[in-house]
Order: structure tokens, then C-alpha cells, then sequence
């Protein structure tokens, strides 16, 4: 393992690439009693289309998510939550647009934990029985989610304001498209994406790295297998597809999402440069400290529920903010007229150095977290960063590209507003 230092956050990282391909990242957290592992895959809700081996695919919308649940069963009927339980460990799984990842935190039996987790994540077992059942498990986790207020009103804001991208599909599916998945499916994604090529093991804790490393070759082997070859043909523009939508639910007062659609942020460390400016345009419009944020709380327009910030997918970015206001309209003319103003004016040097500092440290202090750190190294290997080197990124931005972010895109051009009223409104 090769080792890298950084002395500026005091941290160091083991990193190595096996030879069946898999990255294998170490954080060292000397004296610390919890170990925490994850196994990722660069495969989420939104790669549907791909090629593998020749032959190109078309899965049904949900079908990471149903991978990701499916991987829990292992041959013979043993029950993977129970046997880690069993070592003292916890596990668990989420599935995002872009990736999915299982994880297990444990004080005691690390090596066995971690070879549990490495064999059944690299263990595909579907049955046309196993399927059924986790198709009506899955469609009432659906029906949960259409129930819920939050989750509609941010999926219906993605449906305003992209055109063809699978993020306008939620990361469950819909209860028609999981219908369509089957076994042979599932074993088809699992040797797509599920290859040691397209993964990351990263541990943070105090364990050995050449263990960890030895460990994942002995489970996994030495041979390099064929990586699915994601198929990308998106081609969103600037427009939305939607300026406005409006539904009725069981809400006890209006709940709203406003969305900025914001270019690609592409891959590497300009893709890590344009979240940093995105975050800071979040913060310098209505961040709790902002002018913005502080008047129309004082006005009543917001209440504690409101917040935002930036999101990237492969393909698409957007800043987004949202919550309860009996005033959604009002909510957002004062976003755009506050957007209008910086754009001309930019955000004053003292006031750009205050915010970047400020959200430096707090990215510093999520290195405290086993789950952020854990987290933030997996998903900035798939975007083709190193994470530890974000300080450097924080440095080089500018004010001025700051003002160009919000005067190039929140606009009322980028912009769409999902909302839900309750139905005795309507």
C-alpha cells in the first residue's frame, strides 16, 4: 500500500489499486476502537443504459436500488444482517443516482467482518421467488414515498427541470418499471458493475492497510473482469423542461422546492471547483447567516424547515432550496431579486473570504466522522478526485467566479418551483 500524507488536515491515507482492479483506501484512526468499511460500486439509479461485452442494455428505472436490497441473500438461506450481528457489527446499503454502497461498522472482528462484507456484496443469488417478494417489499417502500410530502416535491421538481435524464425518475423506480426486473437482469447488472474495476473498499479506523488490501485479494481474487460500459446519452440544455408545478396532499400548510438548473459539473478537481462554488452561492443567498435568510424568517416567509444547497449528478448539476411558507411565491421573488443584486454586485472580498473559510472548516471538521470521511473518499473517487486534496480547491476559487455562478445561472430562465398545498386549498 502506498501511503499519502497531508499534513495540513493532520491525515493521512493507504491506497492502493489490486491487481483485479479494485481501489483499496485506508484512513488511519490510531487508538480508535470503531473500524468502519465501505464496498461502493460506481452504479446507481441512473446508469440504465450501458454495454457489456459487446452487447448493449436497457433496465428498468430502480434496478440498483433492487440490486442493492437483492444482496443481502446468500446461498443456503443465510441471513448476512444476522451473522454480522453476530460479530458485534452493523450493516447497511443506500443506493444514490450515482452510486451504491454497503457498509459495516464494528469495534471487534474486523477481518471477519470485512471478508463477510466483501463475500456477499461479490455473491450475486437471485431466485424468481426471492424476486417476487422483494418486488411488493419495494413497491410499498414506493407507495411510502408517494405519501410523503418531502419526497414528492422534490421529485417533482426534477421532472420540472430536466428534460431526458434519468434523475427525473425516482432512485426507487416506479411500481410499473420494478415489475419488469428479473433475475437474469439482476445477475446482468451485478456482472456489469459489480467487478472489482468499478469499485472502491475504504476503511477508516485503526487496522492494518496491507491486512485490508491482503484480505480483499484472498476474497476477490486477482482477475480483472469486464466493467459495463455506462451509455450517456443525455444531452440536457439550460432550458426546463417546466417553469411551475402544483400538487394537493394531506400537508397542514404549503411545502415548496425551487430548483436552479446549473451546467455539467464534469469530472475531477473542476468538478470539486464548481460544488465549491455552488455551495458557497447557497450560503451567500440563503444560508442561515445571509441577509436573505434573516429577513424573510423575521417576515414569517420561512420557518426552521427552509434550507438548500448544491447538488451535482453525472450529467447535471442544480442548486435547490425549499420548506414550509404559506408564501411560496413570495419566497421565491425575493430569492431572485437577492440572485439579481449579487450578480451585478458580487459578494464583497471580506465577506467571499469569511464564507470560504467558514465552509473549509466545516468540511475539516466532517473528517471528525468515520461516515463522512468514509463516505466523501468513495463517492470523490468516482468523480476522479482525490478527496483529501480539497483545501487547494477552497484556495483557488474566487469571488469572482462566484458572481458569474449566480449571474449565469439563477435566473428565472433556470429556474422551476414544485409545490404542495394542502387540499383543502386546492
Amino acid at each position: 500500500m502506498n501511503k499519502f500524507e497531508y499534513p495540513r488536515l493532520g491525515e493521512s491515507m493507504y491506497r492502493t489499486v489490486l491487481a483485479n482492479g479494485l481501489t483499496v483506501a485506508v484512513v488511519p484512526r490510531p487508538g480508535f476502537s470503531r473500524k468502519l468499511m465501505y464496498f461502493a460500486t460506481d452504479f446507481g439509479s441512473i446508469h440504465t443504459d450501458f454495454q457489456l461485452d459487446g452487447q448493449q442494455y436497457h433496465v428498468p428505472a430502480g434496478v440498483a436500488h433492487f440490486l442493492e436490497h437483492k444482496m443481502f441473500d446468500l446461498p443456503g438461506g443465510r441471513d448476512v444482517t444476522a451473522e454480522l450481528a453476530g460479530l458485534g457489527a452493523g450493516v447497511n446499503a443506500f443506493t444514490s443516482f450515482d452510486i451504491t454502497a454497503y457498509f459495516v461498522a464494528c469495534t471487534d472482528n474486523f477481518q471477519q467482518c470485512l471478508k463477510l462484507l466483501l463475500e456477499f456484496v461479490s455473491t450475486p443469488y437471485f431466485t424468481e421467488e426471492s424476486v417476487r417478494k422483494e418486488m411488493g417489499i419495494i413497491d410499498q417502500e414506493i407507495g411510502m414515498n408517494l405519501d410523503s410530502p418531502d419526497s414528492r416535491v422534490f421529485e417533482d421538481v426534477m421532472v420540472n427541470l430536466f428534460h431526458r435524464h434519468p434523475i427525473r425518475v425516482p432512485i426507487l423506480g416506479t411500481s410499473e418499471t420494478i415489475r419488469q426486473i428479473t433475475p437474469e437482469i439482476l445477475y446482468t447488472c451485478h456482472r456489469a458493475f459489480y467487478t472489482p474495476g468499478n469499485m472502491i473498499l475504504c476503511v477508516v479506523g485503526d487496522v492494518d492497510p496491507d491486512r485490508v488490501a491482503a484480505i480483499a485479494e484472498e476474497v476477490l481474487g486477482t482477475e480483472k473482469r469486464s466493467v459495463g460500459r455506462k451509455l450517456r446519452d443525455w444531452n440536457e440544455d439550460m432550458t426546463v423542461a417546466s417553469p411551475e408545478s402544483r400538487r394537493t396532499m394531506e400537508v397542514s400548510m404549503p411545502t415548496f422546492q425551487l430548483g436552479f438548473k446549473c451546467e455539467d459539473a464534469g469530472w475531477g478537481r473542476e468538478s470539486v471547483r464548481k460544488e465549491v462554488v455552488g455551495d458557497l452561492a447557497a450560503e451567500a443567498l440563503f444560508g442561515e447567516s445571509s441577509e436573505l435568510y434573516l429577513r424573510l424568517y423575521e417576515d414569517g416567509l420561512i420557518d426552521s424547515s427552509f434550507g438548500g444547497g448544491f447538488e451535482t449528478s453525472e450529467g447535471v448539476s442544480m442548486l435547490f432550496c425549499g420548506g414550509d411558507s404559506d408564501e411560496p411565491e413570495a419566497v421565491r421573488d425575493a430569492i431572485l431579486a437577492a440572485a439579481a443584486e449579487l450578480a451585478k454586485t458580487g459578494v464583497d472580498e471580506a465577506s467571499f473570504l469569511r464564507m470560504k473559510r467558514s465552509a473549509l472548516g466545516r468540511r475539516i471538521r466532517d473528517l471528525d466522522s468515520f461516515d463522512s470521511t468514509c463516505f466523501r473518499v468513495c463517492a470523490h473517487h468516482m468523480s476522479r478526485f482525490e478527496y483529501f486534496d480539497f483545501p487547494g480547491v477552497y484556495e483557488e476559487v474566487t469571488a469572482e467566479e462566484l458572481r458569474e455562478f449566480i449571474a449565469t445561472c439563477l435566473t428565472p430562465e433556470r429556474m422551476s418551483m414544485s409545490v404542495i398545498v394542502p387540499k383543502e386549498e386546492a
